[in-house]
């Protein structure tokens, strides 16, 4: 193969890395060990929207450049690319063969949306029960509302690529739904109905990777991950509170869930956890991992806050440690994506919740008929529990994979 074709095939296989969701570590050194093998030394640049590769050999240097935009989580690709670096690597499968490939890897579709629809409606049903949803019409509204705006979803992506449209007409429609559930009575002080459908928009593996590049330094890309997670969080938000609006209902100045027993909470807790890997297109043989590490961290969060008396963000540190101490050692061993394995345990755990109801305390506020002291004290207090809790989560996954992959990477040079 010519430099051209060699780099072309870096270029290719760390494109569809990293708009699929993998973190850029993995991206990075995928892309170099595939450059190796192929006499290559590539030097991979991602930037927000764009991959740039530095390609040299003996003889020549050239820079290649993609269009890259990170906004996509589908771990059956990632998966199925990695595997392919390996087998390249191997020397079993060649180059020519290994461009037809991620060809065909870059196309496999997400999950079916018969499966993506049953998934968000048992998530957005399991993320109640964790927060204290007592009643089974609520439960079933839920679970319709949910599933409704699963369908939205994948009809609008038909239609347009707009990555705002989506998650605000699917939290409009669970705004709508909710307020009526809370005009007829359905619906309890916690407003789940339709804050549960939201919360399973959160851009989760987004605000992770971003947290990821931001502490390995790489500032530029990992602030633009956060401000399109947030982006999408704000369009959630709007969406969520417009549908509210219709109906002038808002959140009460009142606790964010309540508290359910350790075995209703870690069963929920799996369900949630099969959901968001459903989301992610996980491949069905890594689905153990993330479902029984969920549940432990889950379980131990739920003794840190029930028994131990300790915080929101604390409990959340915990279990996300728990989490990182086993998975990223389990993700190398295996060669599974520590994306896959590991955000999909974890990020039920983020706070939707407490950034749906701090966006509602500051329309009220805005609004300023409604400005009490109670309110503002309640609006600042979901705020900084959201941002403590995300820093948390951050730390708890992200340190323990950085020191794993560090050590194992020393060991790994040492070893002939």
């Amino acid at each position: 193969m010519t430099l051209q074709e060699r780099a072309e095939l870096v270029l290719a296989v760390a494109q569809t890395l990293y708009v699929n969701g993998q973190a850029t570590h993995e991206t990075l050194e995928g892309a170099e060990r595939l450059g190796e093998t192929l006499g290559l030394r590539a030097t991979l640049m991602p930037r927000w929207g764009e991959l740039q590769l530095l390609a040299e050999d003996s003889d020549a240097g050239l820079i290649f450049a993609v269009v890259a935009d990170p906004i996509g989580v589908n771990m059956d690709r990632v998966a199925s690319a990695m595997l392919a670096i390996e087998e390249a690597c191997a020397g079993r499968l060649a180059p020519a063969a290994a461009s037809e490939a991620i060809a065909k890897i870059s196309k496999r579709p997400p999950a079916p949306t018969w499966l993506f629809t049953l998934a968000a409606a048992a998530g957005a049903v399991a993320l109640a029960v964790i927060f204290g949803a007592e009643h089974l019409p609520a439960a079933a509204l839920i679970f319709v509302s949910a599933g409704a705006g699963a369908i939205l979803r994948r009809s609008l992506a038909k239609y347009s690529a707009n990555v705002f449209l989506q998650p605000f007409c699917a939290s409009l429609l669970a705004g709508l739904v909710g307020a009526l559930a809370v005009r007829y009575q359905l619906s309890s002080s916690l407003r789940l109905v339709a804050v549960c459908p939201c919360m399973i928009l959160i851009p989760g593996p987004h605000v992770l990777n971003g947290a990821l590049d931001l502490i390995t330094g790489r500032i530029h890309l990992g602030s633009a991950r956060l401000i399109y997670a947030g982006l999408v969080i704000v369009a959630i938000s709007t969406g969520l509170l417009l549908g509210l609006a219709f109906l002038d209902v808002s959140f009460p100045v009142d606790p964010a869930g309540r508290t359910v027993s350790l075995w209703v909470d870690t069963i929920a807790a799996g369900v949630a956890v099969f959901a968001y890997s459903v989301f992610f297109s996980t491949p069905l043989h890594m689905l153990p991992w993330p479902v029984g590490v969920g549940m432990l961290a889950h379980a131990l969060r739920w003794c840190a806050l029930s028994v131990l008396g300790a915080s929101a963000a604390t409990g959340a540190l915990v279990a996300c440690l728990i989490v990182g101490l086993i998975l990223a050692p389990v993700s190398r061993r295996s060669r599974m994506p520590f994306a896959a394995i590991g955000f999909a345990s974890v990020v039920s755990m983020l706070p939707g919740v407490f950034l749906f109801r701090m966006a509602s305390g500051l329309v009220q506020l805005a609004a300023g008929s409604h400005a009490t002291l109670e309110l503002m004290s309640a609006t600042t207090a979901d705020g900084l529990i959201a941002v403590t809790i995300i820093l948390a989560m951050s730390l708890g996954l992200i340190v323990p994979k950085l020191v794993i992959d560090h050590f194992s990477e020393r060991a790994s040079r040492v070893t002939p």
